[in-house]
């Protein structure tokens, strides 16, 4: 299986030890990612409300870049990428006046929007075409005995007509994942809360607040720890909650890990293979607890 992978910001910047758990787990899988070469921000689901031509623009060119590679589809592990780079699409190809004037403006950078390759998330790759069964055979270290708090996050799941992949009210495939995986998915308030991460310098006492009703909800439900096929979620909510700590009485602390992560750990990678050791919230013993390891 081969795709051309658009990583994001977030996992060529402020959280590497997600791209290295991305790739070691592909590889394990026999997926090929291949990154787009010049690869642009997706403009993080904001720059729209400043320039809607550039956003689509930015991103027409970003799924160009997919297309010259000759690739079905591109895919992410990031839920905001995969929302813009997504819309793009759905303006463009809905738009042939808008998709001229856009390959106008890509004409200078040799680019051209065709329209021909897909956008997907890992998360629903793993189900559509990779197959739990698929999955399920790969599992060398089935995570039995740890109970796991799925954390959506908003933008894998709306708008439902961009995303579409599940009822966006009661989604289940990451539940499906931690299943195949030997997980025990526990039920919580904030299963599809929004983890504030687009918020956060704007309103960051609410945000703070929201992070922690996030980790607190995880926490009571007996979630061993919150997995999120986000990589922002999983920034906001690791990063940030010896912050919002600082807002409740009682004790917030719950690791927070990405979902490749948690594939990763099924498929015998350690944790520390997986970076899962750069993580603020130190996950570490409750994996070495809840799966026994050495």
């Amino acid at each position: 299986m081969r795709y051309a992978f658009f990583p994001g910001c977030t996992l060529e910047s402020a959280e590497e030890e997600l791209m290295i758990s991305t790739l070691k787990v592909a590889e394990a899988l026999g997926i090929e990612l291949i990154e787009l070469k010049g690869w642009t921000c997706c403009g993080a689901s904001h720059i729209q409300d400043v320039d809607d031509f550039l956003a689509t623009s930015i991103n027409a060119r970003n799924i160009a870049l997919g297309e010259e590679l000759g690739v079905s589809k591109i895919i992410t592990v990031c839920n905001t990428c995969t929302l813009m780079l997504r819309t793009a699409k759905d303006k463009l190809d809905r738009n042939d006046n808008l998709k001229t004037r856009v390959n106008e403006s890509l004409r200078g950078t040799g680019m051209q929007y065709k329209g021909n390759t897909e956008v997907t998330h890992l998360l629903w790759m793993l189900i559509e075409e990779y197959g739990l069964e698929n999955l399920r055979k790969k599992v060398v270290r089935p995570l039995t005995g740890l109970k796991v708090a799925n954390f959506y996050g908003c933008h894998i799941l709306m708008p439902p007509k961009i995303m579409g992949f599940e009822n966006h009210r009661n989604p289940q495939s990451m539940e499906m994942v931690a299943e195949v995986l030997g997980a025990e998915s526990v039920e919580f308030d904030q299963r599809l809360a929004c983890c504030g991460f687009h918020s956060v310098f704007p309103a960051e006492k609410e945000v703070m607040g929201l992070t922690g009703m996030n980790t607190l909800s995880s926490k009571t439900s007996g979630a061993d720890c919150l997995v999120t096929p986000c990589p922002l979620c999983q920034m906001q909510l690791d990063a940030y909650q010896p912050d919002a700590q600082k807002g409740f009485k009682e004790d917030i602390t719950m690791p927070i890990l990405h979902l490749p992560q948690l594939i990763g750990l099924a498929l015998g990678l350690s944790p520390e293979e997986l970076a899962i050791q750069r993580h603020v919230v130190d996950a570490i013993p409750m994996l070495r607890r809840s799966l026994q390891l050495v």
